[in-house]
């Protein structure tokens, strides 16, 4: 007797929907797309308990008829592939067919949908069609869903609190807002708006309606292509940093991915800029031929494979790096606490607590329910503009300033027309000492120095071998180095641009860098060398600094590539503008 049976609709249904539909968000996600694919202008997203008592999705894109109404409940019935031809040209945000009746087959649904002639209401529960019927509607698409899970208690009972599912929720409707900022999106939760979007297509507005008015301040739109790749949208200036990558967006053709490479692209085209730890707020449209990816690698279709991955990351990286050369970086200090207050609000959508139950935590929950909306008047043209602006790449980056004292020991205080200027001298001297290491191992030369008496370096006997192994790097870098008794090498010259001062300090960091990369690479060998001399060799914080040394020190900061960051991402210098400083003491009203 035959021990394989074909599955039961329901049953193939609910096991789809155990790997679709996860939480409330994957339910919003999959509506969302198909109202996208449906060409629609305006997406309404009204949640009722985060969505797990109901979510109402509406939209006014083309609709259906009565038969692809009832049709859409099919398992893999989906109009946006014919053949396996298509699987490899997909320009649709859906395509399997596995939505819809996945999450039928988990909740009470109700579908009301018109093509403009005429309505059509199909009624489901628990994935069994209890009655098909028409309707007066627009036209457009409306899918109610009710009691989420309500016949798998178990999914039920590891949904996240409400504050993680409406957090979910909202983090995904704000990106398909940034991807599509020419359709109007609205959200609301217990019929308070989280989001509103205009859908007029101007994408710095809709940063706006997300993070806020001194956020979008900070923002410059970028614009680069090649043969493959289209890339356009808004980077953050590196004073403004999000604590993980969330706030890394990339769109493909519309679609949100979430790709280590693309991010670590980004990542590294803010190096020395931001610190370790913190991103940048980057919002990134690449448009490419549908024939160079391929969406079907990942069951929530968030990550795709690209052709020529490398043309697209040196694109990126390029692209984000000349930008961020062009601009002036002073982070300048306002006197207003309105961002705080701001932020202090969106905090109320984070998953702080993570460990109550859904019915425990619903009272404190609705209680703090705010209305996040931010009203703000800006000129988003001339913001744009801005940011368009062409820079001489052959003056310096900061305009000459000049010293007048310092303070605490510490920083250096500056002065020019527009302001004052407040100089960490720690991590000024460090920025110069940065640069001027690695470009001298970078376009390394034969200038050598003769030591007059030459270092002897002991080692342990794992030390010894594994500098051994690499005794080659250090032959590179111009050092004269040979070995010199039992577990002891000796350097009789050196590189020229090691500082006179600390040269033995100098030569055993060096070895101890040399020791403790395995795997080496030569590229990031000579930034850790770099960053860590410098860091060793710049002034410190108290050191005493002459005026003539401040001098030199501030000409030789405005000389370098990035003088507005030490290379662990520090500010190395702020400014107070003269209308902040005039507000300060009231002579200046807003």
């Amino acid at each position: 007797m035959s021990k394989i049976e074909v599955m039961d609709i329901n049953l193939s249904n609910k096991i789809a929907a155990g790997e679709v539909i996860e939480k409330t968000m994957n339910v919003v996600k999959e509506l969302v797309e198909n109202s996208i694919d449906a060409e629609a202008t305006s997406i309404k997203v009204e949640l009722t308990d985060s969505g797990v008592k109901e979510i109402i999705i509406t939209d006014d894109g083309t609709g259906m008829d009565k038969e692809d109404a009832v049709k859409a409940f099919s398992r893999h019935a989906t109009s946006k592939l014919k053949s396996v031809d298509d699987l490899f040209n997909i320009d649709s945000l859906g395509f399997r067919g596995e939505a819809l009746p996945s999450i039928a087959s988990v909740s009470n649904l109700t579908l009301k949908t018109s093509n403009g002639e005429v309505g059509t209401v199909v009624e489901m529960s628990g994935g069994e069609m209890l009655s098909v019927s028409s309707c007066d509607l627009n036209r457009g698409t409306k899918i109610t869903v009710r009691d989420l899970f309500f016949n798998t208690p178990v999914r039920l009972k590891y949904l996240k609190n409400l504050y993680v599912e409406l957090a979910n929720i909202t983090e995904y409707v704000n990106k398909m807002a940034l991807s599509y900022p020419n359709i109007k999106f609205v959200l609301t939760n217990n019929g308070k708006v989280l989001l509103n979007t205009e859908g007029k297509g101007n994408l710095l507005k809709v940063i706006n309606n997300i993070y806020g008015v001194e956020v979008t301040k900070k923002m410059i739109k970028i614009g680069c292509s090649n043969d493959d790749y289209t890339v356009s949208g808004f980077i953050s200036y590196p004073e403004v940093t999000k604590p993980n990558r969330n706030s890394l967006i990339t769109f493909v053709n519309g679609r949100y991915i979430k790709n280590n490479e693309l991010n670590k692209a980004i990542i590294e085209s803010y190096h020395t800029y931001v610190p370790i730890d913190k991103y940048p707020i980057v919002v990134l449209s690449i448009e490419v031929d549908p024939i160079l990816i391929d969406i079907n690698v990942h069951p929530t279709k968030m990550d795709i494979k690209f052709s020529k991955m490398d043309t697209l990351k040196e694109l990126i990286n390029d692209t984000i790096s000349r930008k961020l050369e062009s601009l002036t970086l002073i982070p300048e200090v306002i006197s207003n606490n309105k961002q705080e207050e701001f932020i202090e609000k969106r905090e109320l959508l984070k998953p702080i607590i993570e460990n109550y139950s859904i019915n425990e935590e619903k009272d404190e929950y609705e209680k703090n329910n705010y209305n996040i909306i931010e009203e703000t008047t800006l000129d988003f043209e001339e913001l744009e503009k801005k940011s368009e602006k062409e820079i001489d790449y052959n003056i310096p980056r900061i305009k000459k300033i000049y010293p007048v004292g310092i303070a605490l020991s510490t920083y250096i205080i500056c002065e020019n027309e527009d302001g004052i200027y407040i100089i960490d001298q720690h991590a000024a001297a460090e920025r110069i000492n940065y640069e001027k290491y690695f470009n001298a191992m970078k376009n390394h030369t034969n200038n050598i120095m003769d030591l007059l008496i030459p270092i002897k370096v002991e080692l342990p006997t794992d030390e010894y071998i594994l500098l051994k192994r690499n005794i080659n790097i250090m032959t590179d870098m111009g050092f004269n180095i040979e070995e010199f008794g039992i577990n002891t090498f000796v350097i009789r010259s050196h590189p020229a641009w090691l500082p006179n001062y600390a040269i033995e300090e100098a030569i055993r960091k060096i070895i101890n860098i040399v020791i403790e990369n395995e795997s080496f690479d030569y590229g990031k060998f000579i930034e850790k060398v770099s960053i860590t001399l410098a860091c060793k060799m710049s002034i410190k914080a108290n050191d005493y600094v002459s005026m003539d040394d401040i001098e030199i020190l501030i000409d030789n900061l405005r000389n370098t590539k990035n003088p507005f960051t030490c290379p662990h991402g520090r500010p190395t210098i702020i400014s107070y503008s003269k209308y902040e400083l005039e507000k300060l003491f009231k002579r200046a009203i807003n």
